[in-house]
């Protein structure tokens, strides 16, 4: 595939997946599916536009699996993983487990010798980690309880991968096929044992120290190119040579850009890194759903259909048993729990990945590798389908106990300020608002809240604030004022980027969760930031020092200059944040010289006998603040 060639392959997967994703779109059955039904179309066995060049494409694409393993890393946290063990270590450990055990006893009943069935076992314990997190971030199913266990089960899958990888060279049938593996052109392929062993945890080890040591500070150095394309060189830079290590050394890929994507999702460059990858990551997930429906053999599938489906429908009812057991052991809901088990029930990427390596290893025939290849394609294909008829027929049946998305309400009315989330922070703004008979037009993507708030005779309207059409029909083209006061600082910096560029007139405060938050959004040309914690600590340090018996018009005054202060050096230091050891040199400096300023006003004030302030009533209004 090279020059017009290549330009024609490349014309003809970019129409078909943004004809096949609109088709699916405007179908309401999920882009996934229409890039499998796109892939299908254009493969060698309908309209033949696309020949044995598809294996290519398909190595090619499977590169975006990687790069979604790494933003998945990027959103977590060592603690958020900590919290999440239970379900990650206990319900996907079983449901890897219990499978490969299952199908095994199956193959074995079948006449397989123990090798091919265990080998079998792991390939069809995997589930597809591209189609279910796509198909769930599509329907904004993610944040249930439903599609949170299928996240662990999905990466405890992921990480499963490498004991697998690692056992099918055992399984060989003669010592010579150790020889001639998957990794005869990896750095370990004359290794055995510890030294394998020593080899492996060296290049895990190595990912999390880069991730420390080296890219943060080789990011910090390119960010002050203030280069965006460079940034994202380097973003992509990074993603590839951790899958080019992982690959050397034998293990997955996107197992080692997900590890280091958890050691950066601390770093400030988190949300740089998110923005520059995503769009590759999800054009390179849709050519590879376009491979897998391009490269299903239905040539064999029609000789050998009964073969197939049988394969096809006792994996996927075995899986299917499992995990709604499972789910029922793990105190799922019942439609929550035939959700979570629909949607795992098929076979994954990582499959073909297995098969290969088997193949290679003579753990498998040619014959048996043919039909289970065939057989994993059948099952991810089927997989948006089982959405669409879990979604139509069962959940309909069952009657959704988990809190579902309602259409956002129609907004009426138009006001002076729009108040983005109003929650506890948002609702004590609102009120003070209202208080001074000031209009506002309140959205809240919670619909319990919404509900209690109406109740309370709060005028809330239902609604995400990230949506363009919700915030045009809020009046955000005559509103003054839009103050984001939601919990989500990915979806503030959302907003916020979107309403510089069309509204640029509309003056925003945003909430801020943190120091770092409050710096990106004054990079983005936020005057008014307010950190959610900052005024409560303010006040409770005030209300320390009255307790150890300063007086009350010199805690008033210091609390009011340390403010005035603070505000004044985080303008300063955002400047210098991605500058490290810079950083560090002034946020010390300013400590101190704020510290000076306020003995100095102290020590001025010690004179001053202002009895006013320490009144019972005053002293009171005080703690209270």
């Amino acid at each position: 595939m090279h020059g017009e060639g290549f330009f024609i392959q490349a014309f003809l997967y970019l129409s078909a997946a943004v004809v096949a994703v609109l088709l699916a779109k405007r179908l309401g059955i999920g882009s996934v599916l229409g890039y499998l039904i796109a892939g299908i179309i254009m493969g060698p066995f309908v309209l033949q536009l696309i020949g044995e060049e598809g294996k290519d494409i398909m190595n090619f694409a499977e590169f975006g699996v990687v790069m979604m393993l790494f933003l998945i890393g990027l959103d977590l946290e060592p603690r958020t993983l900590w919290r999440m063990r239970s379900s990650i270590l206990g319900l996907g450990g079983l449901q890897v487990g219990i499978t490969i055990l299952a199908v095994f006893i199956i193959c074995l009943a079948a006449g397989f010798s123990w090798r091919s069935g265990l080998a079998i076992g792991m390939i069809f314990s995997l589930s597809s980690t591209a189609i279910v997190l796509q198909s769930l971030k599509e329907r904004g199913l993610l944040e249930t309880d439903g599609g949170q266990n299928a996240f662990s089960v999905l990466l405890l899958q992921d990480i499963a991968v490498i004991p697998m990888l690692a056992l099918l060279p055992l399984l060989a049938f003669s010592p010579n096929a150790l020889e001639t593996g998957a990794h005869s052109d990896t750095w370990v392929s004359h290794l055995s044992g510890w030294a394998y062993t020593g080899v492996v945890v060296g290049a895990v080890v190595s990912i999390v120290l880069a991730g420390r040591w080296i890219i943060c500070p080789l990011l910090s150095a390119i960010a002050k190119t203030r280069l965006r394309e460079l940034f994202t060189a380097a973003s992509l830079l990074i993603v590839i040579s951790i899958a080019i290590l992982m690959t050397k050394v034998g293990l997955s890929p996107a197992l080692g850009t997900f590890l280091a994507g958890v050691v950066l999702a601390n770093s400030e460059y988190r949300h740089a890194l998110v923005g520059d990858i995503e769009p590759f990551k999800g054009l390179l997930l849709g050519l590879f759903f376009i491979a897998v429906g391009a490269s299903i053999d239905f040539d064999y599938i029609v000789g050998n259909y009964r073969y197939v489906m049988i394969i096809v429908g006792i994996v996927m009812s075995v899986k299917f048993v499992i995990l709604l057991s499972l789910g029922r052991i793990f105190r799922m809901s019942l439609d929550q729990n035939f959700f979570f088990s629909f949607i795992l029930a098929q076979a994954g990427e990582f499959g073909f990945v297995l098969l290969a390596f088997a193949a290679r290893q003579n753990v498998l025939t040619e014959e048996m590798t043919k039909s289970l290849t065939v057989a994993v394609a059948v099952t991810m294909t089927l997989t948006p389908l089982l959405f669409i008829f879990n979604e139509k027929v069962i959940q309909p049946r069952l009657g959704t106990r988990e809190k579902t998305e309602r259409p956002p309400d129609e907004i009426s009315g138009e006001n002076s300020v729009i108040i983005a989330g109003f929650g506890r922070f948002g609702s004590i703004v609102g009120r003070l608002l209202r208080a001074h008979h000031v209009g506002i037009t309140v959205l809240d993507h919670d619909s319990d809240n919404v509900e209690v708030l109406r109740k309370l005779g709060m005028r809330v309207f239902y609604g995400d604030a990230t949506r363009h059409d919700l915030l045009a029909a809020a009046g955000a083209e005559k509103a003054k004022l839009l103050i984001l006061a939601i919990d989500d600082p990915q979806r503030t910096m959302e907003i916020v980027k979107y309403v510089r560029k069309q509204y640029p007139n509309l003056e925003i405060l945003a909430r801020a969760n943190a120091r770092s938050d409050a710096y990106e959004l004054m990079d983005l040309g936020v005057k008014h930031v307010f950190r959610e914690t900052f005024e409560t600590s303010l006040c409770a340090g005030r209300d320390a020092l009255r307790l150890l018996g300063f007086r009350a018009h010199q805690v008033h005054r210091s609390a009011v200059s340390f403010r005035r202060h603070d505000m004044s050096h985080m303008e300063e230091l955002a400047r210098t944040r991605h500058e490290r050891a810079a950083y560090l040199n002034k946020s010390r400096q300013k400590i101190e010289d704020l510290e000076q300023v306020l003995r100095d006003e102290m020590k001025a004030g010690e004179g001053t006998r202002d009895m006013g302030w320490d009144t019972e009533s005053m002293i009171s209004g005080t703690s209270k603040e």
